[in-house]
């Protein structure tokens, strides 16, 4: 909301000392976000005077159009004679009376003007547009052309009031009252102790029975509607500088008249209003729902579908407007429009000026579904104050009877869905205790009459907020606002003294370790929002009915593209791995550790805990049972080269086998042993897929995959070629561990070192032969390392040979050869009995 300082001095007499600075400080200090103080008119220096254009001659011999002009500036050159200025712009006439700077002025940017040969001609001087003077667009795109009751010569700068400070508030949704200057004049008049006008006290006459014929359908959506009528207004009537100046420094550009003037209402008062030409309206005025497949043409020229929640406005025809978003072109005001014929000017002689009431959810959704945000709607989903309509429209005509030589009808509608004010109930000492100082009943009843609240009680005040204030709608919601009045600075500044904790949980623990030994083998922690599209579960070729489709829908999420909680870390990552690698960084390592979420089977509604006595196990088990599972995974996904090339070496490519060392990174982290055999599932290639097996009360269970992603999944996520992914279920891992990680007992005897190579089928997993290798040597064995995979015509078809080098060592003894070889013979043995395998050469 940019609220111009000189605007605000016509409803509180601020210090004539007071700048816009001053008054931000105060405004910040009540709880009012003044993102800027603009200085509007900063650089611009006279003189800067009124002309008339005397003379016009156009140069035809250059390649634009070109004009020679003599313009009456009175006195102001020191001369009195016609100063002459060559001119581009052809949006004024002989007569116009127009702005000139003349030699000596600077204008914004640091633009002098002096006298110059230009053209062949000598210009001594500038005839200004708006936007040369700062002034923002004014929809003529050229020249600015003054009404002609000014007289030539007087100050421009006084007469345009160039000179001024506009405050830039960001209004915060519960605040919906400062977007007007009614709102902010309040909130200035508390913040300086000073008294309020409020430009809303008028005179309105009561309802009758003459006004413009209005029904209203649907009184949950309009709970107040007022219509007046303006007859007999000039078409050719222009809005004057004074109306034209506010509402460009409030950022909104000037139109026409009646759309200036209820512009200008909206911004005084916060109460959005809608001119209809009378002359276009068919029949009485209506408000109710769409009907489905009903469609709309709306000021800004779409046409629009409209959907049965969409609160309208209509005629006899059909829908005229989009109830608190934005009119419709058939009721539209018309230009004034001059016959060349005769000189008659047409254009809208009469209007029906609508202030209504609407629900703010209604509009709010409206809005979105249309992506159709405008001012009027962002004043009504953050609530308008229902009492101010009858004010605005009676202002509005005001305004018109006033600047367009209109004349008001006598008849006034007022539509009204009966209601009861709203009370809250607070303890006179609640807001000492919310903020932890003592306020006092007297401080607390005096802060809350000043935002308007009637207050009635001694210890127990009974309080009904004003109609402005719809955020105000709990005991908190009033403490706030006596806390902020009495300052927030003022609050005592105590460093809260927490009870002793006990340190991190095992399982904070685990999952600290886990990412920094992800960071340590080279992997970027990639934190990713927790939100999904459905269509990305497509894309990952996950079978239906998987769990993993079984997603958590938000109520309202961020972006409607994105509507549920993720049931897998990849997509995040995938897409963070993708715009990484078009922004140039081709080898890429990426993990994270994060919740995902999966509905249960039968989706219940939790029950709403107490919040006067701690809930009980059973209300906290009920609860729990509808909510979804948020187990924590880990995730990794590579691409490009794993290992660099240079001196050292060539390096080598990311592959599905750094995939699944990555998934055992995890597990050791964890202390549990990964089984990792051949699996096929979703995204991963069926031939480099790894399935990832714990162990959990002694039962199996498939804790994630790992491997090269399937060339269809890496084509429909735009991924680089030969992309590897891993996902693991950090909890199912930590339930499979077997506790505290032990310290390793070094031992100071030499090692005994056995290679074994054994021929197995070309099916049967390396894992299977490494795992009945581990079991079979015993505890003598320290390490165990596969270093070499072989087949070929001396092994035989279907058949593949598997080097194994074993590593020996006793804690208390130097092994002998004849230990070493038992432990080994014992491990080839059980390897032969479960795998199948045989000793090469055997």
């Amino acid at each position: 909301m940019r609220v111009p300082l000189s605007w605000l001095r016509e409803y509180v007499d601020l210090p004539a000392t007071e700048t816009g600075r001053d008054v931000q400080a105060k405004l910040v200090s009540a709880g009012l976000e003044v993102e800027t103080v603009e200085r509007v008119g900063a650089g611009l220096t006279g003189p800067l005077v009124v002309g008339k254009v005397l003379t016009i001659e156009e140069l035809t011999e250059f390649k634009k159009p070109i004009r020679f002009c003599t313009v009456d500036v009175g006195a102001a050159n020191g001369t009195g004679e016609p100063q002459e200025i060559v001119c581009g712009a052809r949006n004024f006439t002989e007569g116009d009376k127009v702005v000139v700077a003349l030699p000596g002025a600077v204008l914004p940017g640091d633009f002098r003007i002096a006298e110059r040969k230009t053209y062949g001609r000598m210009s001594r001087g500038m005839i200004c547009s708006g936007d040369e003077l700062g002034m923002g667009d004014d929809g003529s795109h050229g020249i600015i052309v003054l009404p002609p009751e000014h007289e030539v010569g007087i100050d421009a700068t006084v007469l345009l009031e160039l000179y001024d400070e506009v405050l830039d508030i960001a209004v915060t949704p519960d605040r919906g009252y400062c977007l007007s200057l009614r709102g902010i004049a309040r909130e200035t008049a508390i913040a300086y102790g000073l008294p309020l006008r409020d430009p809303a006290l008028l005179d309105v006459p009561a309802p009758n029975a003459y006004g413009y014929p209005v029904a209203v359908a649907d009184p949950i959506g309009c709970s107040r509607f007022t219509a007046r009528t303006v007859v007999g207004l000039d078409p050719e009537a222009r809005s004057p500088i004074w109306l034209q100046r506010r509402l460009q420094k409030a950022g909104m550009r000037p139109i026409s008249l009646a759309v200036d003037v209820t512009n200008y209402v909206m911004l005084e008062l916060g109460q959005p209003l809608h001119a209809y030409d009378r002359g276009r309206l068919d029949g009485p005025i209506s408000v109710r729902r769409a009907e489905p497949g009903e469609k709309l043409t709306t000021l800004d020229g779409a046409v629009r579908v409209l959907d049965p929640e969409d609160l309208l406005i209509t005629d006899n025809r059909g829908a005229i407007g989009l109830a608190g978003v934005m009119g419709g072109a058939d009721t539209e005001i018309a230009d004034a429009v001059t016959d060349p014929e005769t000189g008659q000017t047409a254009g809208t002689t009469e209007v029906v000026i609508e202030a209504a009431h609407f629900d703010p959810i209604a509009i709010a959704r409206t809005a979105r579904r249309h992506k159709l945000s405008s001012e009027a709607s962002r004043r009504f989903e953050r609530g308008v104050d229902p009492l101010a309509a009858a004010a605005a429209a009676q202002r509005t005509v005001d305004l018109l009877v006033l600047l367009a030589g209109g004349t008001a009808e006598a008849g006034v509608t007022e539509v009204l869905a009966p209601s009861a004010p709203h009370t809250i109930a607070l303890p006179a000492d609640h807001p000492d205790k919310v903020a932890g100082m003592a306020y006092g009943r007297e401080t607390v009843v005096r802060r809350l009459q000043e935002i308007g609240c009637a207050v009635t009680g001694q210890d127990d005040l009974l309080v009904t907020p004003p109609t402005w204030r719809p955020d105000l709608r709990e005991p908190n919601d009033l403490a706030e606002e006596v806390i902020r009045l009495e300052g927030y600075e003022n609050l005592p500044s105590t460093l809260p003294r927490p009870p002793a904790g006990r340190g991190l949980t095992e399982r904070q623990r685990t999952h600290r370790r886990v990412g920094r030994a992800l960071a340590g083998a080279g992997y970027v922690e990639a934190l990713n929002y927790p939100f999904i599209g459905e269509q990305v579960l497509d894309q990952l070729d996950l079978p239906a009915g998987d769990p993993a489709r079984r997603t958590v829908k938000l109520v309202n999420p961020l972006s409607d593209e994105e509507p549920a909680l993720r049931t897998t870390l990849l997509p995040g990552l995938l897409t963070a791995l993708r715009r990484n690698d078009g922004r140039g960084s081709h080898d890429l390592a990426l993990f994270e550790t994060g919740l995902v979420f999966t509905a249960a089977e039968e989706p219940g509604i939790a029950a709403r805990l107490p919040v006067d006595r701690r809930p009980t196990d059973e209300e906290i088990a009920r609860v729990n049972a509808v909510l979804p599972r948020q187990p924590r995974h880990a995730a990794v996904v590579l691409a490009g080269a794993r290992e660099q090339a240079g001196w050292w070496g060539q390096g080598r490519p990311a592959d599905w086998a750094d995939a699944v060392e990555a998934a055992r990174t995890v597990a050791r982290e964890a202390g549990a042993e990964l089984l990792v055999r051949q699996g096929q599932y979703g995204p991963w290639h069926p031939g480099r897929c790894a399935e990832l097996v714990v162990v959990v009360d002694g039962e199996e269970r498939v804790a994630g995959h790992a491997g090269e992603l399937h060339p269809r999944v890496v084509k429909a996520l735009h991924l680089p070629a030969r992309t590897s992914a891993m996902e693991l279920d950090l909890d199912l891992v930590e339930a499979a561990s077997a506790g505290p990680v032990p310290a390793p007992r070094i031992s100071s005897f030499p090692v005994a070192t056995q290679d074994v190579a054994l021929v197995v089928d070309t099916a049967v997993p390396a894992a299977e032969v490494e795992r009945a290798l581990h079991e079979g040597a015993g505890e003598l064995l320290e390490s165990l390392r596969l270093f070499d995979v072989f087949t070929g015509e001396q092994i035989g078809a279907g058949r593949k040979s598997l080097a194994y080098a074993l590593r020996f060592r006793a804690a208390d003894r130097t092994l002998t050869v004849e230990e070493a070889t038992a432990a080994r013979d014992a491990a080839v043995a059980l390897a032969a009995e479960r795998t199948g395998a045989v000793l090469r050469g055997a």
